[in-house]
């Protein structure tokens, strides 16, 4: 870097510019640029907060000779291209997930940020009810962790066209990686189900025949992990969480998006009843804002920002208020010149389980084992 100051260029104004204000505000970021396809977006979010760069091609932004890191918020079928051309340009990668939506994707990603910086940006990792569960993995209060589960349910009707037909387990990575977190494990096999039929009208492509996939993982160390994967065809609210179930206690996500955790606590059995007496309790779970910098700490919850000079910006918190978590921990990780969190390995042993998966609905749920990374 050329000074003490990373300078990060978010690619994709949809998604991206709900980071923008992160950078802005980051203590160790100096200049903030965006790069999209469209000139009234780049122009109108450049204007408003207060960017030092715009573009409207990734290949002119590379070619700039600017920029310390790069921010890949795109749609995802552009994002191992664009991972790799931003790698090769020796600069700093994050990329929105998943990492690939093939095997060899995620070989092509590995071996080009072996000698680079890589972190795919899971939200679920950093997101208060994931921080909340492991807080209490961490304290003794779960006790022996004997079995996970969660769910990622969502209705695409109305959502750009490369999102119809798109194989469910694909986009996996919201799920697999807390429950993989919590268990401290990896997937080692997994066999999956397609359900229902998708409408001629979300199809797409035809190569993927199911609007909802549920798999079965084997993790090392014993346990089994179930995911359920719902794009079309369900009428279920948003819901993207996990549930821990341990020999002491357990978590519970909420059933209605944003809504209060269940915790469970077993307590002793006392000879005069059947089973142990189970305490459930329901509470949001708190935000864990000491690991950030002051400057980011207002945005793990909606409310505005107002940039040098310029008018409030209503900014929200989505994905659990992570997403200053995720900035602190890449911006940190190309400041130290360290590898963050979520690097390849990790992003790949987060993104293999649901590729895999999908192949096995699509064998009709033959067991099949997950690459190890």
């Amino acid at each position: 870097m050329a000074s003490d100051l990373v300078d990060v260029l978010v690619v994709g104004a949809g998604f991206g510019h709900e980071f923008l204000h992160l950078y802005r505000e980051h203590p160790l970021v100096g200049e903030v640029g965006l790069c999209d396809l469209r000139a009234d977006a780049v122009s109108s979010l450049g204007a408003a907060y207060g960017l030092d760069a715009t573009y409207e091609s990734l290949d002119d932004a590379l070619a700039s000779g600017r920029w310390d890191a790069v921010h890949i918020a795109t749609p995802v079928h552009l994002h191992v291209e664009q991972t790799l051309a931003v790698l090769a340009s020796g600069r700093a990668c994050a990329s929105a997930v998943p990492m690939a939506t093939t095997l060899d994707g995620i070989a092509r990603v590995m071996d080009a940020a072996a000698a680079g910086t890589y972190m795919m940006m899971e939200t679920a990792l950093y997101q208060r009810e994931y921080l909340h569960a492991l807080a209490l993995r961490d304290s003794g209060a779960l006790g022996r962790i004997g079995y996970l589960s969660g769910a990622h349910m969502q209705d695409l009707d109305g959502f750009p066209p490369y999102w119809m037909g798109y194989a469910p387990m694909q986009y996996a990575t919201h799920i697999v990686a807390p429950l993989l977190g919590l268990a401290g494990s990896v997937a080692e096999s997994v066999a999956c189900l397609g359900s229902g039929t998708l409408l001629p009208s979300h199809a797409g492509d035809g190569s993927n025949p199911f609007p909802i996939e549920s798999a079965l993982f084997r993790l090392g160390g014993g346990l089994a992990a179930q995911v359920t994967m719902s794009f079309f065809e369900n009428a279920r609210s948003y819901t993207e969480g996990f549930n821990v179930y341990g020999d002491l206690g357990a978590l519970e996500w909420p059933s209605v998006e944003g809504g209060a955790t269940v915790t469970y606590v077993a307590g002793p059995q006392d000879g005069l009843r059947r089973g142990r007496p189970i305490a459930r309790t329901e509470a949001h779970a708190p935000d864990y804002l000491e690991a950030l910098p002051e400057e980011l700490r207002p945005f793990t919850r909606p409310g505005t920002w107002s940039p040098e000079g310029g008018e409030p910006i209503r900014v929200e918190a989505w994905h659990g208020g992570s997403h200053p978590h995720l900035v602190h921990e890449f911006v940190s990780a190309v400041h130290a010149g360290r590898a963050p969190a979520v690097h390849e390995r990790v992003a790949a042993s987060i993104t293999a389980p649901g590729i895999v998966a999908h192949e096995s609905a699509l064998r009709g749920g033959a067991l099949l084992a997950v690459p190890a990374y």
